[in-house]
């Protein structure tokens, strides 16, 4: 399998190859808050073979679909790695089980949330792997991010980041954090 890596060219980003990966906390765990917990979560990025290439500012948005839950911390980073989808999705397992991750009820607050959003142009069912991320287009706390750091970039099933993220109907109220 062909493994899209982003590569850096005339100082910029091969957008159509980018692999992009968001980040969320909204239970500070053993950290100070999420905001020291998503600084340790990125530097622990390079120990599992992921290179950050551009990262976004964090961004708040109400807890969804509780917004009784403490609030979220959001970011998105754009990566180079040698994994194949299943194997980055592995290390990323790592790293959230690492920070305290419990897998229980869905939605439910958590210390660590990482989700690969695209990798290259790969669309579709990879043996259980569903790319794009089937959600993220929608999820202002998602496409604000990236559309801060990669405006351009172009979902694999339409639609610019910066658009996705103006039309985007949950975490309206994601804002980046001073």
């Amino acid at each position: 399998m062909h493994v899209p890596v982003a590569v850096e060219t005339e100082g910029d980003l091969d957008l159509d190859r980018a692999v992009i990966v968001a980040l969320g906390c909204n239970d500070k765990g053993a950290w100070r808050d999420c905001r020291e917990a998503l600084e340790a979560a990125l530097a622990r990025f390079r120990a599992e073979g992921i290179d950050v290439l551009r990262r976004s500012s964090w961004w708040r948005s109400a807890a969804w679909p509780d917004p009784a839950d403490p609030p979220f911390l959001n970011g998105v980073v754009i990566v180079r790695t040698a994994h194949d989808p299943h194997a980055l999705m592995a290390a990323l397992g790592r790293i959230e089980e690492a920070f305290g991750r419990r897998r229980g009820l869905r939605n439910a607050p958590r210390t660590l949330d990482l989700d690969l959003i695209a990798c290259g142009r790969l669309s579709g069912d990879l043996d259980g792997l569903i790319l794009p991320h089937p959600r993220a287009a929608e999820r202002k706390f998602v496409m604000g991010p990236l559309a801060e750091i990669a405006p351009a970039w172009e979902h694999p099933l339409g639609g610019r980041a910066r658009d996705l993220a103006e039309a985007a109907t949950v975490g309206v109220d994601a804002a980046p954090v001073p």
